[in-house]
C-alpha cells in the first residue's frame, strides 16, 4: 500500500482502541495471567491466551472457565488482575508512535475518542495513569453498550460522543475482534498487529493493514496539511 494515498479522505474524527493499540497492555496481562497459571501449579496453552486478545472480560471468563473450570478461572483471574493492577498503577508503557500521532491530530484539531472492550473504570485509570487520557473528547467502553466487540456498539458509541458519523471516522485496532467490530459500524479502518497477525480471513475483510502508527501518521499527514 502507498502510504501517501492510502486514505480515501480526510477524517472528521479518529477512534482508537487502547489496549494493544495505544498500551503495550496486551502483552502485559497475558503476562500475568501465564506466571499466575505457574505460581498454582500449571500451563495455560499460549493458544487460548492469544484467543483473549481484544475480548471483554465476559468473553475472557468463559473461554478460561471451558478450558480451566470455572473455580479455577476465578482464582486465576483474581490473582492475575491483582498483578495486573500493579502495571498499571505505574503506568503501562505506550505503544510505538502513539504519542506523536495524538499531537499531530490535537495540532490540526481532529476530534478523538477511545472505543475499548475493558471496562469502565479500569479503562480510565490505565489512561490516566499513562498520561493519554487527556488527549480524548470521549471514551466509550464495553460497561456502557449492550454487546461488547465484535459488535459495532463502542464505536457507534465513541462516534455518537464526538457528534461524528461513523462513516467520517477512522478507527485504529490492533486485534482481528476489534477490527471487525470497526467495520461493522462503518467506519474507515486501519490494523496495526500487535501479538495477533492476521489471518487470511481477517486480510479478507479488505481493510487497511500496516506496520506501525508511524505509518498511520505518514497517512495523515497529506490529508492535515
Amino acid at each position: 500500500m502507498n502510504l501517501m494515498t492510502g486514505l480515501p479522505a480526510r477524517p472528521q474524527a479518529v477512534i482508537f482502541d487502547m489496549d494493544g493499540l495505544m498500551l503495550d497492555s496486551e502483552r502485559a496481562l497475558l503476562g500475568c495471567l501465564e506466571q499466575t497459571a505457574r505460581a498454582h501449579g500449571y500451563e495455560v496453552p499460549r493458544a487460548l491466551l492469544l484467543s483473549l486478545v481484544g475480548s471483554a472480560d465476559a468473553v475472557t471468563r468463559r473461554r478460561l472457565g471451558d478450558a480451566l473450570g470455572v473455580e479455577r478461572t476465578d482464582a486465576l483471574l483474581a490473582d492475575s488482575y491483582a498483578r495486573y493492577d500493579g502495571i498499571v498503577e505505574a503506568g503501562v508503557p505506550l505503544r510505538p508512535g502513539i504519542l506523536e500521532l495524538l499531537k499531530l491530530l490535537d495540532a490540526h484539531q481532529v476530534p478523538r475518542a477511545v472505543a475499548t472492550a475493558t471496562r469502565t473504570p479500569l479503562a480510565q485509570r490505565k489512561l490516566e495513569a499513562a498520561g493519554l487520557l487527556a488527549y480524548f473528547q470521549a471514551v466509550a467502553t464495553s460497561t456502557e453498550v449492550a454487546h461488547s466487540k465484535p459488535a459495532p456498539d463502542i464505536y457507534l458509541l465513541a462516534a455518537a460522543r464526538l457528534g461524528v458519523a461513523p462513516q467520517h471516522c477512522l478507527a485504529l485496532e490492533d486485534s482481528p475482534t476489534g477490527v471487525r467490530a470497526a467495520l461493522a459500524a462503518g467506519m474507515t479502518t486501519i490494523q496495526i498487529p500487535d501479538l495477533l497477525e492476521p489471518d487470511d480471513d481477517v486480510r479478507a475483510l479488505g481493510h487497511r493493514i500496516t506496520g506501525s502508527l508511524h505509518d498511520v501518521h505518514q497517512m495523515l499527514q497529506p490529508w492535515l496539511g
